[in-house]
């Protein structure tokens, strides 16, 4: 009781406020009639090192100049803390964080409506500015925003402050425990341990950019867009919400469909929902379907008569599925793709434009035509390239881990629910996008598990009114799980020949053969194996081959190649290797400075599995492609 009387205390500020959200969360754009600057750069940083990690909030840290709080570090915005300095406590704390700066609102904007919006903050946040509480957000990796007209001044300088929490517990998502013990003759005072659900590092900090922009008092606070296909035409039905003064009748739009280069291609609608078809439509194709014209883009143009102004882009692309088939724009779709994770620790895990352009390059060098955002959303900025280049996504929630009782509670769902809400409304109008993964390897044999998902399913299903297929990352038995019943395209990982049967890749033919046939016989729903792969240390080489060697790597990746080829013709619609590229987790005695199971270094170089993935890849785009 006591170490759960303490883990309250690291969290109970987040029970004080909550800022109130509008639906929208449209990205911030420049526009004729809205304002974007960026309060990226180097704030002032400072971690709560107390016992508590609550003194921060005895003494009010958010009241003053953090700098007058005690002694603060430069930190970088966006960035992960725990990758920046030489500190090992800083990399590896957990716990209540503070970071602020000083900015300037010009008074041009006096009579706008300003609002501060933070791409991805983990796990939470609670922001001040000029020491007035105006927002507090749960959950990571997703953006979200408040208007700040009534405490920022035009006239003088503002601080903004933020305190940032990675705390995981069991009814987060993803989840996780602390562990304290209180053993004084063993551990330090106070010392304590959070444990992870998760394969991965847990980053934390202000992770994507931090905006300040501009809009007029009536504005378009958001955009939803749905396109179909008939013949040569393409059909867009779109629904814009209004926001701010002027609202009602008194709200009018002007909306018209630019092409890529600007030229109006449809006629002018002025209701706030309508349908709009473009004769002769270029659709949204993914590149290995269409190399000479993928990713094609249009953009919505709404303009609210009394001033505002915002450009939505979009695709015209369709998705469905039968029981053998994933189709896109009515036509076969095999998905050859990569599993990866965003964080790019190299430059501390903050989004960043040369690595996403890097990541996107080799990408295409590698033959992949899509990917998943493992197992948590990405960068805005990424997904934009996905859009622009062609590269579908499975779009998937943080919901990793959750495979503990605790984690199924009433309290836990509703969280879950509401980030894949967030999700929702800020990946719908993306053409990219072809899938919503629920979660990652969760308990999904069990009757609480099924009630769980069952329900989850059930609510992002009346979100989307595209009707996108929906999945998870499923890591159990065909004959034991009791959630794929649910989802609409099968998705599952399997390490034949590493987690079992290590080093016999004799096995991999037999034994995935065996599960495929039964997952399709007992589900009747098209297959995707989503994660297969082998750790590999760049540079290690053995013959005969033996694990950890970049010889194993490759001959493990032949067999399960071997087995796809037999099944593509049949209803298997997708493979996904593990992984793009090597990346950090926490310290354990089984992997060596992170996961190796990339294809790529952590420095995005290939190994020799690279080499062999692109000749099937590239072999692939050869068979697939739509003339």
């Amino acid at each position: 009781m006591a170490g759960r009387c303490r883990l309250l205390r690291f969290l109970l500020p987040l029970v004080l406020w909550h800022g109130g959200l509008g639906k929208g969360i449209l990205y911030p754009r420049d526009s004729e009639s809205r304002v974007v600057k960026t309060l990226d750069g180097m704030w002032n940083f400072r971690a709560d090192n107390s016992s508590t990690r609550n003194q921060s909030f005895v003494d009010e840290w958010w009241t003053k100049p953090l700098s007058q709080t005690g002694d603060v570090i430069p930190m970088p915005v966006p960035s992960s803390y725990n990758d920046i300095t030489t500190d090992k406590s800083l990399r590896d704390f957990v716990g209540w964080v503070w970071y602020d700066r000083h900015f300037y609102v010009s008074k041009m904007w006096q009579d706008k409506r300003v609002m501060l919006r933070f791409g991805s903050v983990n796990y939470y946040a609670m922001v001040w500015i000029n020491g007035q509480q105006v927002m507090s957000h749960e959950g990571g990796h997703l953006p979200f925003e408040c208007e700040v007209n009534s405490v920022v001044s035009f006239s003088a300088v503002n601080r903004v402050t933020v305190a940032v929490n990675n705390t995981l517990t069991p009814i987060t998502i993803p989840p996780g425990t602390i562990h304290f013990d209180s053993d004084t003759k063993r551990y330090p005072a106070g010392y304590f341990v959070q444990n992870l659900q998760m394969d991965f590092f847990n980053y934390a900090g202000i992770q994507r950019s931090v905006h300040l922009y501009a809009t007029q008092q009536a504005y378009v606070d958001d955009i939803t867009i749905i396109t179909t296909i008939q013949g040569t035409n393409g059909v867009v039905s779109y629904s814009v919400t209004e926001g701010g003064t002027g609202q009602g009748s008194a709200f009018t739009v002007i909306v018209i469909i630019q092409d890529r280069d600007g030229n109006t291609v449809s006629s002018v609608s002025t209701r706030l929902q309508d349908t709009i078809v473009i004769p002769d439509a270029r659709l949204w194709w993914p590149w290995t379907m269409k190399p000479d014209d993928p990713g094609y883009m249009y953009t919505l143009r709404v303009n609210v008569v009394s001033g505002d102004v915002y450009y939505q882009p979009f695709g015209i692309r369709t998705v469905r599925v039968s029981n053998t088939q994933f189709f896109i724009n009515d036509q076969p779709f095999y998905l050859h793709g990569v599993g990866r994770h965003e964080d790019v620790e190299i430059r501390g895990r903050g989004s960043d434009d040369a690595t996403i352009a890097r990541d996107f390059y080799m990408k295409k060098w590698l033959g992949v035509n899509g990917f998943r955002t493992a197992v948590y959303p990405f960068a805005e900025e990424l997904m934009d390239q996905a859009d622009r280049q062609g590269f579908v996504v499975v779009d998937e929630t943080p919901g990793v881990g959750i495979t503990q009782p605790d984690n199924f509670s009433p309290v836990g769902l509703s969280h879950h629910k509401a980030v894949m809400g967030e999700l929702y409304q800020r990946d719908k109008n993306r053409p990219s996008v072809i899938m919503w993964s629920i979660a990652n390897e969760p308990t999904s044999n069990t009757a609480q598990g099924e009630a769980y998902f069952k329900d989850l399913i059930a609510h992002t299903r009346d979100l989307d009114e595209s009707k996108r297929p929906i999945t998870f990352f499923c890591n159990k038995d065909y004959d034991t799980d009791r959630v794929a019943q649910f989802v609409d395209v099968i998705l599952i990982n399997r390490y034949l020949g590493w987690y079992s049967d290590v080093g016999h890749t004799e096995v991999i033919q037999l034994q995935l053969s065996d599960d495929l046939e039964n997952w399709h016989a007992k589900f009747n729903k098209p297959l995707v194996v989503s994660e297969y792969g082998a750790d590999t240390l760049p540079g290690l080489h053995r013959e005969p081959s033996f694990i950890f060697t970049e010889e194993y790597q490759t001959d493990f990746m032949k067999e399960y190649f071997r087995t796809f080829d037999k099944y593509r013709s049949q209803f298997l619609v997708g493979e996904m290797i593990w992984c793009f590229a090597d990346f950090i987790t926490a310290q354990q005695l089984n992997r060596v400075v992170g996961n190796h199971k990339g294809v790529l270094t952590r420095e995005r170089q290939p190994k020799a599995s690279a080499h062999l993935l692109r000749e099937r890849y590239l072999s692939l785009v050869n068979s697939t492609r739509t003339n």
